[in-house]
C-alpha cells in the first residue's frame, strides 16, 4: 500500500497552504463579524486557477479528481479560514458535477468556463422546509409551458444565494403521488436567479457568517428549456452522482478545522503558564489534545481511501459516509478541546477557537446529520432493516 501523495498533489498542498496563509485569522474574524463575503480571498483563488481543479480541460479546468479537491479544501480550512473560506468556493470546485456529467454541451460551454475563472457564482437549491433530508418530498414545482418552465416553491438553507448569479435548482415536474417511483418526476435546472421572481432572505445563524444561508421564495419563475440539466424527471439520479463527493469534501473541511483548532490549542497550552508552569504539562490538558491528534489522523486515512476509490471508479459509498462521520466528529472534538484548553479566553473571539468551534459544529449537521450516516451504514453496510 502506498500512502504517499503524488508529486502533483504535494505541489497542490504546498501552493494552497501558502496562498491561504496570506489571509490570517484576523481577516476571517472581521469577515465573520461583518457578515461580509471574503471577496479578496475568493478572487485570489480564482486567479490562481484553483476553482477549476475538477472541471474538464476543454472548459478551462484542470480535469483532476476529488482527491485533489479534498486537499485544497482541507488546506483552506486548516489555514484558519474554516467553513467561511471553504464554503466560498466549495460549490465552484465540485458542485457543478451534475452539469459536467449530464448537462448539454451548450449549457456546459456557457457556464463552466465562468466557474473556472471565478466570474460565475452558483448556489445549490435542493432543501425545502417541509422535506428536509427526504428530497423526494420536495414540492417546488416546474410546469412546462412551451419552451419554458414556470416554477413556484420555496427553498431553505441555500448557501451563497445572495452572491450568486445562478442556481442549480431541483424541482418536481410530476407530483409525488403521480410518480411510479418516489424518485421519479424530479428535474434539475441551472438557471438565473431572477430577483423579480425570487425573494432571497438571509437566515440569522450561529456561525459561518461570512457566507450567507438563505430562504428562497420562488414565484412564477420562468426557466428556458435550455437551462434544464439532462432529461426531465431524472434530476434525482443526477444529484446522486454528487452525494459521495460532497460527503468527502465536507469531511476534508472538518478535518482542516480540526487541524487548525488543534494547532491553536497546542500553542496556547505551551505558552500559557499557571502556578509557575505551562498548562500543557498537565496530563488533563495534554491527553485530550493528543487524543484528538490520533483521531484526526485516523479519520484522514479513511478520507484518503474514499477519495482514492472514487477517483479510480470504485464503489465508495461506505467509505465516503464513514469519512464524513469520523472527520466531523474528530474535527468538532478537536475544536471543543482547543476551546477548553483556553479556559475562559476560549469563549472570547480574540483567540479564534470560538469561531472554529461554531464552524466545526456545522459539519456534524451538513450536508447530512451524523445520525443519517449511521442509518446508511446500518442498512446498506450491515444489512439491518431500514429504520425510517
Amino acid at each position: 500500500m502506498d500512502f504517499d501523495l503524488t508529486e502533483d498533489q504535494q505541489t497542490i498542498r504546498s501552493a494552497v497552504r501558502e496562498l491561504a496563509g496570506k489571509f490570517d485569522d484576523q481577516y476571517w474574524l472581521e469577515k465573520d463579524e461583518a457578515h461580509e463575503f471574503p471577496w479578496e480571498f475568493y478572487d485570489a483563488f480564482a486567479k490562481g486557477g484553483w476553482l477549476g481543479i475538477t472541471t474538464p480541460e476543454e472548459f478551462g479546468g484542470a480535469g483532476m479528481g476529488i482527491t485533489e479537491a479534498s486537499i485544497i479544501l482541507e488546506e483552506v480550512a486548516a489555514s484558519g479560514a474554516g467553513m467561511n473560506g471553504a464554503s466560498s468556493m466549495h460549490l465552484s470546485i465540485f458542485g457543478m458535477h451534475p452539469v459536467i456529467k449530464h448537462g448539454s454541451e451548450e449549457l456546459k460551454a456557457r457556464t463552466l468556463p465562468r466557474i473556472v475563472d471565478g466570474s460565475l457564482h452558483v448556489c445549490f437549491g435542493v432543501t425545502e422546509p417541509g422535506a428536509g433530508l427526504d428530497t423526494t418530498k420536495i414540492t417546488t414545482f416546474a410546469r412546462r409551458e412551451g419552451d419554458e418552465y414556470v416554477v413556484n416553491g420555496r427553498k431553505v438553507w441555500i448557501s451563497k444565494a445572495v452572491e450568486s448569479e445562478k442556481i442549480l435548482l431541483l424541482t418536481r415536474t410530476a407530483k409525488f403521488e403521480d410518480s411510479p417511483r418516489k424518485t421519479d418526476g424530479l428535474t434539475l435546472f441551472l438557471t438565473d436567479i431572477d430577483r423579480a421572481h425570487m425573494d432571497v432572505r438571509p437566515i440569522r445563524k450561529m456561525g459561518r457568517n461570512a457566507i450567507t444561508s438563505n430562504e428562497i421564495f420562488i414565484d412564477d419563475l420562468r426557466i428556458p428549456v435550455a437551462d434544464r440539466v439532462g432529461e426531465e424527471g431524472k434530476g434525482f439520479k443526477y444529484i446522486l452522482d454528487g452525494l459521495n463527493p460532497e460527503r468527502m469534501l465536507v469531511a476534508s473541511e472538518a478535518l482542516g478545522i480540526g487541524r487548525a483548532a488543534l494547532r491553536r490549542g497546542v500553542q496556547y497550552a505551551g505558552e500559557r503558564e499557571v502556578f509557575g508552569r505551562p498548562i500543557g504539562m498537565n496530563q488533563g490538558l495534554q491527553f485530550p489534545l493528543a487524543d484528538s491528534l490520533a483521531h484526526l489522523d485516523a479519520a484522514e486515512l479513511v478520507l484518503r481511501k474514499a477519495t482514492w476509490l472514487y477517483d479510480n471508479g470504485r464503489p465508495c459509498a461506505r467509505e465516503a459516509n464513514t469519512a464524513k462521520y469520523l472527520c466531523a466528529d474528530a474535527g468538532f472534538t478537536a475544536a471543543d478541546r482547543a476551546l477548553q484548553t483556553h479556559g475562559g479566553m476560549g469563549y472570547s473571539e480574540e483567540y479564534h477557537v470560538a469561531r472554529y468551534f461554531r464552524e466545526a459544529r456545522l459539519t456534524r449537521i451538513a450536508p447530512l446529520s451524523q445520525e443519517m450516516v449511521l442509518n446508511y451504514l446500518g442498512e446498506h453496510v450491515l444489512g439491518l432493516p431500514r429504520s425510517y
